[in-house]
Order: C-alpha cells, then structure tokens, then sequence
C-alpha cells in the first residue's frame, strides 16, 4: 500500500473508531432499568443509585404503590400482581432488577411467600425477556438452594434454576446474608440478626464469615457495578465478593 493510503486507511479507521465508541457509549447511556421491590430495603438503595447513575437515561419503578420519591428519570408503575400480565406491554426495560421479597410470617403463609419470593419475580422476568430485556439482576440468599430441606432456602434456589431456564444473555445472582439497613417494617427474626450481625460481628469468623451481615448499600453498590459490566451468561456473587466488589468502588 502506499503510505499516502497507509494513513488515510488509518486515520479513516481512527475516526470510525471513535465514532462507534460514542456511539455505543451514548447508547449505554439511554438504557432504561427496571426495579422490582423498590420501595423495600434493598430496591429503595438501588432506586436511588439507578436514578444518580449516568448509566440509565430511564428508572421504571414496578410498584403496588408508588413510591414518594420524586425525579425526573422515574416512571412508577403502579399494578396488580396478581395481573401482571394486564402490564405487560409496559414491563419493558433493558435491566430489570428484582430485590423483591418477605418472609413467610409477614406473607402467613408458605404459599403466600412463595408467591412473593418465587412467582412474581419469575412472571416478570419472563415478561421482560419477551419484551427485548437482556440482563436480569437478582437479589437472592446465602444458602440458596432447590434441594434444601429449610423452605426459604428451598424457594430461593428454585428462583435461580427457573431464571437460568430463561436463558438471558445476562443472569446475575446476589447471595447476601442477613441484610442490615434501616427497615420501615419490623421483622423479629431479622431484627434478632441484624442485633447478633452488628453487636458481635466477631461471631462472623472463620467458616462463618460468609453468614457476616450484608449492609444493603453495599449490596446495592455491588449490584449496579456488576450490572453495568459486559459481563455475559450467568454469574452467581456470594457475600464475601458482594464486600470486596463494593469495596473497590
């Protein structure tokens, strides 16, 4: 080749480029998330992340009833979730984010938390991946397991396999422990955690460090930079890593 042509290819290669580069960066910045769960401990952290982040140029809420907040970026979706399908057209985003969840003494029932925990989150994750959604962001448990005699564990382990069979480009799974934070409703177990998580963290050694307490704006500290990794396939981050990626931001 000429080196006349040797620099005109090269500059012309730079300018395409750099070109794509904002290109796909201004993309990145339009995407829209979606957050299910957010007005509970762990949605209303990462509520508030997604709407400060540069990432997302749109934040939808799905909600039983909207949240106080106010921002420009936010959409709440008020529904039925007992007719998610009447929604579907609008459960559509890019990222959903699913920090939903109860326990079986505030649901009174095994079946009625199972519907919580296992249900809604899987109806709408299968609504969103029709919808064009390519990364699914979960807020599972330490101890997740489908073939766990303890039923709670049991549940969360079922979530897992049934979102792995959806086959997103992008599956990611939080394991914390017991999530510290200040919630609106009282727990009584949580709350007996929470009193043992943070007055005698010196329980949390050795082959128990894993059980440490969660501080849920780690959590969602560790989320939102996972999510807005290229990461592909699925990708299980147990507690200790939710602390050490939380840790490098």
């Amino acid at each position: 080749m000429h080196y006349g042509g040797f620099i005109g290819a090269t500059l012309y290669s730079s300018y395409v480029s750099i070109g794509n580069y904002y290109f796909y960066s201004r993309m990145e910045k339009t995407k829209t998330a979606l957050v299910l769960g957010a007005t509970g401990l762990t949605g209303r952290q990462c509520l508030d992340l997604l709407l400060e982040s540069e990432q997302y140029a749109k934040v939808i809420a799905l909600v039983r009833t909207a949240p106080e907040l106010q921002n420009d970026k936010l959409q709440s979706l008020v529904v039925d979730f007992n007719r998610l399908d009447d929604y579907a057209s609008q459960i559509a985003a890019d990222d959903i984010y699913c920090c939903i969840g109860t326990t079986i003494g505030k649901a009174g029932s095994q079946g009625a938390f199972r519907h919580v925990d296992f249900e809604i989150p899987l109806k709408v994750a299968e609504i969103a991946k029709a919808n064009g959604a390519t990364k699914f962001i979960l807020v599972s448990s330490v101890g997740a397991d489908s073939r766990s005699l303890v039923f709670y564990s049991r549940v969360k382990g079922e979530l897992e396999s049934a979102l792995k069979k959806l086959k997103y480009p992008s599956l990611l799974i939080f394991r914390p422990s017991i999530l510290l934070g200040n919630r609106k409703e009282k727990r009584a177990g949580e709350a007996i955690g929470r009193y043992v998580a943070q007055k005698m963290p010196f329980i949390f050694s050795g082959a128990l460090r894993k059980y440490r307490g969660t501080p849920v704006n780690l959590l969602a500290q560790a989320m939102l930079a996972e999510a807005t990794e290229p990461a592909q396939g699925t990708r299980v981050i147990e507690n200790d890593e939710i602390f050490t990626i939380a840790g490098n931001q």
